[in-house]
């Protein structure tokens, strides 16, 4: 569950969380939170958010008044150092992230567009993204709380590159699975979203079954397995319309201070 309540961003409770950012949160919720009980749940999910985002986000963690949503959503955003990579390989007029989630990947992506659509389902989350951005100064990412794939399909705007972060469905199971076992199901909406746009990069889990990912998809240009710090953290798939050629298997291994 995502909330954007605005009275965590109070002065005083904004202090406590930066706080008690390393404190034990069983021992803070043991204590008592001195603020309203309304509140106090939401207190610590803003901790415990913060907390994770020390070594992961530091643009963020290091700026005052973030709002963050859940713990599980920080785990399933993009690090700062994979999506400042996939920044770097792209660039443009403007690009739409369909899943935009957390807004990491769309914050560096505006620094190579002029203009960056985030699209994101969850009404609140798209609203602290909105908070977010303009806390950190970014003026060109248009935040709209809606099903990215419609929003392109019922739309007749044209994009440099549309950027997708599929999430694997929860009644899959098993490891290794496909881009079809993911909502949105890129594979059956692929023609809609080559209509509006050349180039498709879409961002998935290393346990992706890659050679099913191919036959899945059209026109597969490159394949970026980044690792961090010797670790496999993304499979980054760069589509071009009509491209016919061996498709490119690049590694990085990104070095980052723990």
């Amino acid at each position: 569950m995502i909330n954007f309540n605005k009275k965590i961003l109070n002065i005083e409770i904004q202090e406590f969380i930066k706080k008690n950012i390393n404190s034990n949160v069983s021992e803070l919720i043991l204590k008592g939170i001195p603020f309203s009980s309304e509140i106090s749940s939401e207190i610590i999910n803003q901790i415990e958010a913060n907390n994770r985002c020390k070594n992961k986000l530091n643009t963020w963690f290091e700026t005052d008044n973030i709002y963050f949503p859940n713990k599980l959503n920080i785990e399933q955003t993009s690090s700062e150092v994979t999506a400042k990579y996939k920044a770097s390989l792209i660039k443009g007029k403007n690009l739409i992230d369909v899943t935009g989630g957390f807004g990491v990947d769309s914050f560096y992506f505006a620094n190579q567009f002029e203009i960056v659509t985030h699209c994101e389902l969850n009404t609140d989350l798209s609203k602290i993204v909105t908070h977010n951005n303009s806390v950190l100064n970014i003026e060109n990412i248009d935040c709209v709380a809606t099903n990215g794939i419609d929003y392109i399909i019922n739309h007749d705007t044209t994009y440099d590159w549309i950027y997708i972060d599929p999430s694997r469905r929860n009644d899959v199971k098993g490891k290794v699975f496909m881009l079809s076992d993911c909502l949105p199901n890129i594979p059956k909406h692929l023609d809609n979203l080559f209509e509006k746009s050349n180039n498709i990069m879409i961002k998935t889990s290393p346990l992706l079954d890659i050679s099913l990912g191919i036959k899945e998809l059209d026109f597969v240009k490159e394949i970026h397995c980044i690792a961090v710090n010797n670790e496999v953290k993304e499979l980054l798939w760069i589509l071009e319309k009509g491209f016919d050629q061996s498709v490119k298997i690049i590694t990085t291994n990104i070095k980052k201070d723990k």
